[in-house]
């Protein structure tokens, strides 16, 4: 029988193609950089074995064993009637081996077979009988097993993601982090936490760039996430990771998830023999090209690691560790003037140990342990002052114990952990803070902006206990299989802090040049250097302080009828310099009148229930998941409970030729973003610090808000607040051409809604407000909202029948909204012929009216910026329109391996700014009124106006492995920005510069090339 002919036979017969994958090969590299590959909450995963004979009909009575020397399982089961055998349980590996024995053939074994955690993969195999030639088994063997279904497409799977391996990125030149590895993911967006599709990727705090708070971090199957920013919660050594799944798209019910991407991270567990490895890396400036744009005067850098595995018991009891150092040490320089401003040292150890026991081989027992201390003395960028510098500690230990036992096609997971983070801040400098304002035109710089040093020391832990099960079934019935998963988990997260400020106080003043500016002029209208969070908004509450101090009043009252008008508190001069820390103008100032240690903390259930149905060529993947979360005050009490939110998914899955090399697909599901432990901070901090915000008039500070305390919570949660949510609907389409090369494409539309805020309930919703009539008489000039505007919310709405007793409240944001279209394209060619790479494109439009992201931003505190109001709508900050990326590398047969990553990026969009209360605002019109209210408008045609340059990166690594007589030694060289581009990445926002970078002016650039060594010996 020739070779075209059974492979023809196998590719069209009814048996394989109606399974679920074709006939797919097992070779380590199908696990390279999968897309559209399907995932779930197991940390397992399956084969389904298809068996003929080579008469072409289905073999039954086969028995069919799979092993792995990373594996403590080997699973042996009989094919059934239709040749087919599942088996289940599996630890992902790249390196199987399935044997197959039938009485009257030849014995028969494929290595290098695949296992991916979470997939059913589908392989055929032809038996010859003994009566065959030898050399026709060999070349059924060539054709099946040994690369010519390399580029298989999951025909069961809606799910739009990549899987690495660490084979994967130790190829690639990439930063040695789980989270520069998702650099590697079609899409994903350039930072720390990268942000992908609809993910938020701007903060209007700040107007940072690259740092999403909507992805989901898991390890091991647990969340990491940290609950209090959104961001990642841990960190560890990469040389532990098994295996890397990334979810960009069609998220399955068995995971939590918002509008970001998924990571998930397998650990490796040892194996039957002793295996380990040491390595070491170094980088310093003598390795890199010269710095054009003075941000660094010179650095040095190692990287050390070393991992062991092994057996305590051959089959039964493994471990595996291992122990990781990095340190950094960079002189940073004066961006003024090229002097050094100060050398910053960064060390971190991650350490894990991990012991798996196969207690039978049903049953699995496995506890694992890790810690990652990170302590760095002070800022490395050139834009934080030496007197705004803070040294940072962070990091903990975390433990988890889990269990797990199979039953024939029924598999069952406990298991319990525990998260230790800390995150704290010591300032470098305990002189009193003062940022002072200064006109735009007096070009004030950095320093003379900021006097004083940072403002705080705060110590914070943010801790996580979590227990769970999940189950899985698969069912094979008349009418098509069903692998059904289940699963339920409870998690407590515990937000502890306890802060001081240096000196009890922190000012905003007047530059002493300015004495002489008004409420009006300093507080209200533009043109300022930079704003404290008190204005316009703040007129009534200002008013109303002023009622309990008499001369400060009298001094405001200036016709004497005893009551103060907002045109009388516009009026207000600021000229007082009495007690000021550095003799400028007092303007305003946050009073710490009670320090103190408290903790907060949210409790949350989930459920899901999911079941994948396969019949012919067709796939329906239905589930349903369930969220509920209550969240508790430092005194115990509740203070907010989200009920059980449902969020349904759907995916249709279509094998267009029953062969398994091309499919169309589609996803309609919702993700609900569960309010973070920010907010129970938020609301709940009814223990702790106390402090008072105070205006300076007429040389009297006049308390007009207290944060924290019992007495007027700072904030609540409104009765009616709902759980954020992303809707996705997506389309996609995956084919292969020839035997190794794979093309997917998607469109995606997501709508995110019900987005969180906090709520001035004395602007928006006071009853007795009146378009001429304001509380306390003054003549509502400027930006109060009134029954019968549409920009009054009535109590109701936030369920309350009179005003609570708070300074806010957290509601839903009417209105506001963020839509995402997106399409991406990919192509992959798969390790054959001694090489691998791929090529993406990625198309994102977004556009909003809102930023807020569980930030407890300003858009409930000020009309001006509600998504209601005239000119917030526009394209989504931080979006990035375009993004192409490609990688590859060559292995030559003498050990020598070859290989680059490009990455190009058309620039981020972001708004022109002005700076207030610490965030990037756009700016504002002279009020007028809208919706019959007055207030200073934004501008129009500025939000998402301006895009950050467009740059690339080109990266190579060169690898040579050189045997020993015991293990062998790897040599790398990694050559990062190989063209020397030092491009400009980045440009300064704020219309009144930075006092370093005037606006539009670059301020972040591609990093200079450099070179980065390493060696490792394994064994």
């Amino acid at each position: 029988m020739k070779n075209h002919a059974i492979k023809q036979r196998l590719l069209h017969s009814t048996m394989i193609g109606g399974a679920a994958l074709m006939a797919l090969t097992a070779v380590s590299t199908v696990t390279l950089l999968t897309p559209t590959a399907a995932f779930a909450q197991s940390q397992t995963g399956t084969l389904r074995i298809d068996v003929t004979g080579d008469d072409g009909q289905p073999l039954s009575g086969a028995t069919v064993t799979v092993s792995s020397p990373d594996s403590l399982v080997t699973r042996t089961g009989v094919t059934d009637a239709e040749g087919r055998v599942r088996l289940a349980g599996l630890d992902p590996a790249t390196n199987y081996t399935v044997g197959v024995v039938a009485a009257g053939y030849d014995e028969y074994t494929a290595s290098n077979v695949a296992v991916v955690s979470g997939r059913d993969l589908s392989l055929g195999y032809v038996l010859i009988s003994g009566a065959r030639a030898a050399d026709d088994a060999t070349n059924v063997g060539d054709v099946i097993v040994t690369g010519r279904s390399l580029a298989a497409v999951d025909v069961t799977s809606a799910t739009v993601g990549t899987t690495l391996t660490l084979d994967t990125v130790e190829s690639l030149p990439t930063g040695r982090s789980y989270q520069s590895y998702l650099q590697l993911v079609p899409g994903t967006k350039p930072g720390a936490n990268p942000s992908s599709r609809s993910g938020v990727n701007y903060s209007d705090i700040g107007g940072s760039i690259g740092s999403s708070s909507d992805n989901v971090y898991y390890l091991d199957g647990v969340d990491v996430t940290d609950p209090t920013t959104g961001t990642f919660g841990a960190n560890f050594n990469s040389e532990i990771i098994q295996e890397q799944s990334v979810i960009v798209g069609g998220v399955p019910a068995e995971y939590a998830g918002g509008s970001g991407l998924i990571s998930r991270v397998i650990t490796k567990s040892g194996g039957n023999e002793w295996h380990g490895s040491l390595n070491y890396y170094l980088q310093n400036d003598e390795l890199v090209a010269e710095d054009e744009h003075t941000t660094s005067g010179g650095f040095s850098t190692y990287d050390t690691a070393f991992t062991l595995g092994g057996p305590i018991l051959r089959d039964r009891l493994w471990i595996f560790g291992s122990y990781q150092k990095k340190f950094r040490e960079d002189e940073v320089l004066d961006i003024t003037n090229g002097d050094i401003l100060r050398t910053v040292e960064q060390e971190s150890e991650y350490a894990f140990a991990k012991a798996t026991w196969q207690v039978t081989n049903d049953d699995r027992l496995s506890a694992s342990w890790f810690s990652d201390p990170f302590e760095t003395t002070g800022s490395a960028s050139a834009g934080v002052l030496n007197n705004r510098d803070t040294r940072r500690v962070q990091g903990g230990d975390n433990y988890k114990i889990d269990y797990s036992r199979t039953w024939g096609d029924l598999l069952v997971n406990a298991y319990w952990f525990r998260h230790e983070g800390e995150v704290s801040n010591f300032a470098a400098s305990s002189d009193i803070r003062d940022t002072l304002v200064f006109p735009t035109a007096a070009n004030a710089t950095l320093a003379q902006r900021s006097l004083g040093g940072s403002g705080s020391n705060i110590e914070t832990f943010r801790n996580r206990d979590e227990f769970g099960a999940n189950f899985e079934y698969f069912l094979d019935t008349s009418f098509g299989t069903h692998t059904i998963k289940a699963g339920y988990n409870r998690t407590e997260n515990v937000y502890a802090e306890d802060s001081t400020v240096p000196g009890d106080v922190t000012y905003n003043s007047l530059a002493l040049g300015s004495a002489g500016g008004t409420f009006q002029s300093v507080l209200v209208n533009g043109g300022w250097t930079a704003r404290p969070s008190v204005g316009a908004p703040d007129a009534a509450r200002i008013i109303q302080a002023l009622e309990g101090n008499a001369t400060a009043k009298a001094s405001v009252d200036t016709d004497n009828d005893g009551v103060v008008t907002e045109d009388e508190l516009n009026a207000l001069v600021f000229s007082d310099t009495t007690g000021n820390p550095y003799g400028n103008v007092n303007l305003y100032r946050a009073l710490r009148t009670v320090s103190g240690a408290y903790e907060v903390r949210s409790e949350g259930q989930s459920l899901y229930l999911q079941d994948t149905w396969t019949l012919g060529q067709l796939t329906v993947g239905a589930g349903l998941r369930a969220e509920k979360w209550e969240h508790f005050a430092s005194d115990g009490s509740q203070v907010a409970t989200f009920d059980w939110e449902i969020a349904p998914r759907l995916s249709v899955v279509y094998d267009l030729t029953g062969d398994g090399r091309s499919k169309v697909f589609g996803f309609i599901g919702r993700y609900y973003d569960p309010v973070r432990n920010n907010m129970s901070d938020f609301a709940g901090a009814l223990t702790g610090p106390v402090t008072e915000e105070q205006l300076n008039v007429n040389g009297e500070w006049v308390t007009f808000r207290v944060r924290g305390g019992a007495s007027t919570p700072d904030a609540l949660f409104a009765p009616t607040t709902e759980t954020p949510y992303t809707d996705e609907y997506m389309l996609g389409y995956s084919t292969t051409f020839g035997s190794d090369i794979g093309l997917s494409a998607s469109v995606t539309r997501r709508q995110t809604r019900s987005i969180l805020e906090d709520f001035d309930l004395a602007l928006y919703s006071d009853p007795n407000n009146t378009e001429t009539n304001h509380p306390n008489n003054h003549d509502g000039e400027h930006g109060y909202a009134f029954p019968g505007s549409p920009f009054f919310i009535p109590l109701s709405y936030f369920g309350y029948d009179a005003m609570p007793n708070s300074n806010y409240v957290i509601g839903t944001l009417p209105g506001g909204e963020r839509n995402y279209t997106g399409f991406e394209v990919s192509l992959t060619k798969f390790r054959t012929d001694n090489w691998f790479g791929q090529v993406s494109y990625t198309h994102n439009a977004a556009e909003g009216n809102s930023n807020s992201d569980s930030n407890a931003d300003y858009q409930g505190d000020w009309i001006a910026l509600d998504p209601r109001a005239p000119n917030v709508y526009g394209d989504q900050p931080g979006n990035i329109k375009h993004q192409f990326k490609a990688y590859g590398a060559y292995e030559f047969d003498f050990g020598l391996e070859v290989s680059g990553v490009f990455n190009w990026n058309s620039g981020a969009l972001y708004t022109p700014a002005q700076l207030i209360g610490g965030r990037y605002f756009a700016p504002m019109d002279a009020p007028y009124e809208y919706w019959g209210v007055t207030d200073s408008y934004l501008s129009e045609g500025f939000v998402g106006s301006e895009t950050t340059p467009s740059y690339y990166t080109f990266d190579m690594r060169f690898a040579y492995d050189y045997d020993l007589p015991i293990g062998g030694v790897e040599f790398f060289l990694d050559v990062f920005n190989v063209l020397n581009n030092q491009a400009a990445t980045d440009e300064q926002k704020l219309l009144a510069g930075s006092g370093q970078y005037a606006y539009g002016e670059a301020n972040s650039w591609v990093a200079p090339r450099r070179a980065y060594l390493g060696v490792r010996y394994s064994f």
